[in-house]
């Protein structure tokens, strides 16, 4: 296994390479960061090439990702072309862990702009997210076990309908109903934006109450594909020849169910687990726009319409960089629950 795991990561290490070249070139062509920088009046022509000599967007697209992926020792002096020396932050580069700073941002590190956000993306993730898990898990078992009952043609067609429902539709219409519609009935309400009241302060209660629409939305849309994912899949295994087996034996249908069945019928959902999973980093980006919630997908929104390479660049690598280790951990999870995987 651990054979198996440095492979996995040497691997990993090429593909984030030639991950970062793409993005890299893509994002060298889809704006100009100067055209930005002089906030609602045109950057004159003067300040963009000190702009484009300081920022090294004057030099070609193979330099500038050459500085971005492993920095530099030298210094700039005469930045300016007036006479007067100036002396460079020298960058460490991204293969040291320098993402190097914003480019739109007064030049605030990436690494604290990133870092600010991606705890408040966690909090409203990892909770809708665990959520979505576990009642869908319950519900799609109790489905399969009960086919073609009330219940499982409940499931089937709430699963058709989440499935066909846009997330912003979710989301604009919870505003509506819990937020519009009960403030207006005289009933208790929910928050529709932000994070928490700035007239009462960022406390856990308020945090807490600020997060029940947004994850709510996460978990009606995504309780609906999981929970059809583990129906199906529960359906394949409890008609297996071992099931019939473990049955014949005389096995309690509680045993066969969680011993055999389940464990079993978990493997295609921790695929399905560790893909989305590593996205929840990236943040929902409608979600955290609709409902105001200062996030990575907020973040990168902004950043992107701003042409901010770095910021972009650090928040895709970022996302990239989970996508590879959570597969590898979906690997070893597939080894622990069925014993008959071997990766040596």
């Amino acid at each position: 296994m651990a054979r198996y795991i440095i492979r996995r990561l040497l691997q990993g290490v090429t593909l984030l390479f030639f991950i970062s070249i793409i993005l890299f070139v893509l994002l060298q062509n889809m704006g100009d960061p100067l055209a930005t920088m002089g906030g609602r009046q045109p950057t004159r022509a003067a300040d963009r090439e000190r702009l484009a000599r300081q920022l090294g967007l004057d030099q070609p697209v193979y330099w500038q990702y050459t500085y971005w992926l492993i920095g530099n020792d030298w210094q700039m002096v005469d930045v300016d072309g007036d006479g007067i020396a100036e002396t460079q932050g020298n960058r460490r580069g991204v293969l040291r862990a320098d993402f190097g700073t914003s480019l739109v941002s007064r030049g605030r590190p990436v690494t604290e702009i990133i870092g600010e956000r991606i705890g408040n993306t966690l909090l409203l993730m990892l909770p809708a997210e665990f959520i979505t898990i576990i009642i869908a898990i319950l519900i799609g078992a109790y489905s399969a076990l009960n086919q073609y009952s009330k219940t499982d043609n409940f499931v089937t067609a709430f699963s058709f309908v989440g499935l066909s429902m846009p997330i912003f539709f979710v989301a604009l219409s919870s505003v509506y109903i819990f937020a519009v519609l009960f403030k207006r009935w005289g009933w208790p309400y929910l928050p529709p934006n932000g994070m928490f009241d700035p007239q009462i302060g960022k406390t856990a209660g308020q945090i807490a109450l600020h997060m029940v629409l947004p994850v709510f939305t996460l978990v009606f849309i995504g309780l609906a594909g999981y929970s059809r994912y583990t129906r199906s899949t529960m359906l394949e295994v409890i008609n297996q020849d071992y099931i019939r087996t473990a049955r014949a034996k005389g096995l309690t249908r509680r045993y066969i169910l969680y011993v055999h069945a389940l464990k079993n019928a978990a493997l295609p959902v921790v695929t399905l687990i560790g893909l989305n999973l590593p996205f929840a980093l990236a943040g929902a980006v409608v979600t955290e726009s609709i409902f105001a919630w200062p996030g990575m997908g907020r973040l990168f929104i902004d950043h992107l319409n701003r042409t901010d390479t770095p910021v972009v660049m650090g928040i895709l690598l970022l996302v990239a960089t989970a996508v590879i280790i959570f597969q590898i951990l979906t690997d070893i999870v597939y080894a622990l629950l069925d014993p008959r995987i071997r990766y040596d």
